[in-house]
């Protein structure tokens, strides 16, 4: 007598395979059972890929949060040495729009360093600049918001613009 005919049937004693190695076989390439072939691969290169909004408003986020510290620095630094505020400020944004132009062009954009892309880079912190400091006006004075949360409320709205404009018109790609 064969020992296996005692035993459970095959099929419900055999472990299913895990569910990570059917993801793989479909993220290289392999056939599924319904026919599509490498969708995680595709997902992955076509939605989130290097060139997607997605990734990109995260980079240039976190070009800004370092542009901010790195502003910031700058302005008490020269604080420090006796530098006159009114000149610390300008010179302090300088040092971080300089730095976010390096990192946002290599970085969040991937883009070739042109004296037109300098240009338009210099544009759009300007049009930031007197667009945060309108909104911040008309916060203050029309809706009677706070000065400090004028500001934080003129952020968002100006920092969406920035990416689109950076991304579209600055770095974007020319044919």
């Amino acid at each position: 007598m064969n020992q296996r005919s005692t035993s459970a049937p095959d099929d419900t004693s055999r472990s299913p395979e895990p569910m990570s190695v059917h993801m793989n076989s479909l993220d290289n390439g392999a056939s599924s059972v319904d026919g599509r072939r490498g969708w995680v691969a595709k997902l992955r290169t076509t939605r989130f890929g290097r060139n997607h909004p997605a990734p990109q408003l995260g980079r240039f986020l976190v070009v800004g949060l370092s542009n901010t510290v790195l502003s910031f620095l700058v302005y008490r630094l020269l604080l420090a040495i006796g530098a006159w505020y009114v000149l610390a400020a300008p010179v302090a944004f300088a040092a971080g729009a300089l730095n976010g132009y390096v990192f946002n062009r290599r970085w969040t954009f991937a883009a070739p360093d042109t004296t037109r892309a300098r240009v338009s880079y210099v544009v759009v912190q300007a049009a930031g600049a007197l667009s945060t400091s309108l909104l911040v006006l008309f916060f203050v004075r029309v809706l009677g918001t706070g000065r400090v949360w004028a500001y934080l409320a003129a952020i968002p709205p100006v920092t969406l613009c920035m990416f689109a404009a950076n991304r579209l018109w600055t770095f974007g790609k020319r044919t």
